[in-house]
């Protein structure tokens, strides 16, 4: 806790971006009657049944400092998709970047072995070593600023029935724009000192 808390704290740095790292499933969800439009006096009425499409991830990639977010939407959660955004950071998103500093959750598939998975050991290696590596303790998720931002998007776009992955990429798209042209940062005011104080339960009684 105390290591990210103290990253978050580091001043801006161009060559050193922080970027925050989070995923989440969206249930696809079709409609199996046509909704009813609202009218003069009348309210939208939507069927409460619908028809079940599986499932997608969304792998959000936000810059606080920055300002900026990105969302890549799969098919599946896999180690190989993973390692596909972490190569798009690096080479697409910060290419003139000397370091990328990476704060992301305790999952199974957020590790550099992803990258070998899905990419030859040369290259594997080239990529994990421009990131500075950096996790959320367990049960600590709620310190990666990714997820609160995942969580605008929760309820700004995708708080309402979604029928297939084109229409969700098409739709997180349009919210990305808007969200980057807006330049929306995080103003993170929880440090070490606050986490000693509220969290003192959590260090050991010396």
């Amino acid at each position: 806790m105390e290591d990210v808390l103290a990253v978050y704290t580091r001043p801006h740095d161009v060559k050193r971006p922080l970027v925050c790292l989070d995923e989440a499933a969206k249930q696809l969800t079709a409609e199996t009657r046509a909704p009813i439009s609202m009218a003069p006096g009348r309210p939208a009425r939507q069927d409460y049944e619908y028809k079940r499409n599986g499932t997608a991830s969304l792998f959000m990639l936000f810059a606080p400092l920055e300002g900026w977010r990105h969302v890549t939407v799969t098919p599946h959660r896999a180690a190989i998709d993973y390692a596909h955004v972490l190569k798009q950071l690096s080479d697409v998103h910060f290419p003139k970047a000397e370091r990328i500093l990476l704060v992301q959750d305790n999952l199974n598939t957020h590790t550099p072995a992803s990258l070998y998975r899905a990419f030859p050991p040369a290259e594997a290696r080239r990529i994990a070593d421009r990131f500075e590596w950096h996790y959320t303790p367990k049960h600590g998720s709620w310190l990666n600023m990714a997820e609160s931002e995942l969580s605008v998007l929760a309820r700004q776009c995708l708080a309402r029935r979604i029928p297939d992955i084109a229409t969700l990429d098409q739709q997180v798209s349009a919210w990305l724009q808007r969200r980057n042209k807006l330049n929306v940062k995080a103003d993170w005011r929880f440090t070490t000192v606050n986490a000693r104080i509220k969290l003192k339960n959590l260090y050991p009684a010396i």
